[in-house]
């Protein structure tokens, strides 16, 4: 006989919009709202941002975003793609300091072939573990995250307060 898995809580998020109907474009839209807690904003750089992702892989699958709306990396300046470089650098060091995941994938979505949902270019890092790949999605096609947005982006900006520069 199969057993049940019950989490109660999700109905909540699966019910949820997905972003406010007055969001048509949530990368741009985001960082507007004027309250990164709400946005999920971590980090604000001059050209880019980091956002923790809405529908994340594992806990701490941060997005690294160009303020300026492009749908590809051609589009973006020379100052931007190193901007955008640059955090997603910090990401991967925030994410070691905070969550000590074993590794890392780290790459763009370029096109709706690719799995790219929304045409505003962003970059993703995704902490991975040993073993996090379990049965879940595999076989039930479902995945468990162990930790809520919200404490995520608490437990990062903490983190994130503390880290030392890099140069």
């Amino acid at each position: 006989m199969p057993k049940q898995l019950h989490a109660y809580w999700r109905m909540d998020y699966i019910e949820a919009p997905r972003y406010p109907a007055a969001m048509r474009r949530p990368f741009t839209d985001l960082p507007a709202l004027g309250d990164d807690k709400t946005a999920l904003i971590v980090h604000r750089n001059r050209l880019s941002y980091l956002v923790l992702n809405r529908y994340p892989y594992n806990p701490g699958h941060l997005l690294a975003v160009p303020f300026r709306e492009v749908a590809d990396v051609d589009q973006l300046t020379a100052e931007e793609r190193a901007e955008i470089f640059d955090e997603i650098v910090l990401a991967k060091r925030l994410l070691t300091a905070a969550m000590k995941p074993d590794g890392f994938n780290i790459g763009f979505n370029l096109g709706a072939a690719a799995g790219g949902s929304i045409t505003h270019l962003h970059g993703h890092v995704v902490p991975r573990w040993n073993g996090d790949n379990n049965f879940m999605p595999v076989i039930g096609e479902t995945r468990v995250l162990p930790q809520s947005l919200e404490v995520t982006w608490e437990r990062l900006t903490t983190v994130l307060a503390g880290l030392s520069p890099q140069s």
